[in-house]
């Protein structure tokens, strides 16, 4: 029985790195292109496996020859990809242009993305799972059906509220775990976010809304663990910044496999934020995500620990 179901996009990166972001109208000379598999679903999918989760991502793709390569790639990952569909729409796809400090500028096409359906999602028995991994590529009613199916079965719900946008409260009520970066949660709670105590302040106001447990990533400044019982900012890791594409997927695949071993939150959160350290010291979305003995690895340095706290 696999633990994780992925309900979520597949995407084909198209990424080239560039001195600097385009202003508009402006252009400049990056460097070759490169197509790399990704999509938050599937990345997240493969963040999980290769930390030794057993995963089985749902979702849909095109005929065309992107599809092919996604799919191939889920089976390299040993994700299960059974679930997934093809239909003749385009298969998504993500432009992305990196910049010389590793800081990434996304462009989606959701192709077939677009086409995941509260019908497609009513023929899973979600009983199967112990823990579901949802987030915003895909159309939020499917997203919502999905969360409804898992916790009418027992089944943890995971959400990563990305691309950012305002959510109904029933579905943040249905997450049991709400993970947002600080832009997300601004434009959750349209409050500014700008450091630790405002991140907090509307961390609690999705509290007031049903969540249960908000884990704010904050980038260099690790993640903020926020629930009725606590507030607290964990701890990220010192490392080279390559490019920041992924580095949330990575931090939710490491929290989801924390969370299925009975690990508390704080260090559930810990391990999330070194996947997620460890995902921007390579270029690409999937081929950054790390295994688990390179966490492991990383997390007994104490040459990469910083030592910031709330």
């Amino acid at each position: 029985m696999n633990q994780i179901l992925v309900v979520g996009s597949l995407n084909t990166d198209l990424v080239v790195r560039a001195p600097r972001f385009p202003q508009p109208g402006e252009t400049i000379s990056g460097e070759d292109l490169r197509v790399i598999p990704g999509g938050k679903g599937a990345n997240q999918a493969v963040a999980a496996a290769r930390l030794g989760a057993k995963v089985s991502m749902m979702g849909r793709v095109g005929n065309d020859n992107f599809g092919g390569f996604l799919l191939e790639n889920l089976k390299q990952n040993k994700v299960d990809a059974t679930l997934v569909q093809r239909d003749d729409s385009s298969t998504g796809t993500a432009i992305i242009v990196v910049d010389s400090s590793g800081q990434n500028s996304i462009v989606l096409s959701a192709g077939a993305n677009g086409n995941v359906s509260t019908a497609n999602v009513d023929k899973i028995s979600f009983t199967k799972f112990q823990l579901l991994l949802l987030q915003l590529e895909i159309p939020l009613p499917a997203v919502l059906r999905a969360a409804q199916h898992a916790h009418e079965n027992g089944t943890r719900v995971i959400l990563n509220p990305a691309p950012a946008q305002t959510l109904p409260d029933e579905l943040i009520s249905l997450a049991d775990f709400l993970i947002p970066n600080e832009t997300e949660l601004s434009i959750l709670t349209n409050q500014g976010v700008g450091d630790i105590a405002s991140a907090e302040s509307a961390a609690r106001e999705l509290l007031k809304r049903g969540a249960k447990n908000v884990i704010v990533t904050l980038g260099s400044k690790g993640a903020l663990l926020v629930n009725t019982d606590t507030s607290k900012q964990v701890d990220t890791f010192k490392v080279d910044v390559v490019d920041t594409t992924a580095a949330g997927d990575a931090f939710i695949g490491g929290f989801a496999i924390s969370i299925l071993e009975n690990k508390s939150l704080e260090d559930s959160v810990r391990f999330g934020c070194a996947c997620g350290a460890l995902a921007t010291t390579k270029f690409g979305a999937q081929p950054s995500l790390p295994t688990k003995d390179e966490v492991e690895n990383l997390i007994s340095s104490p040459s990469t620990r910083l030592t910031t706290s709330l």
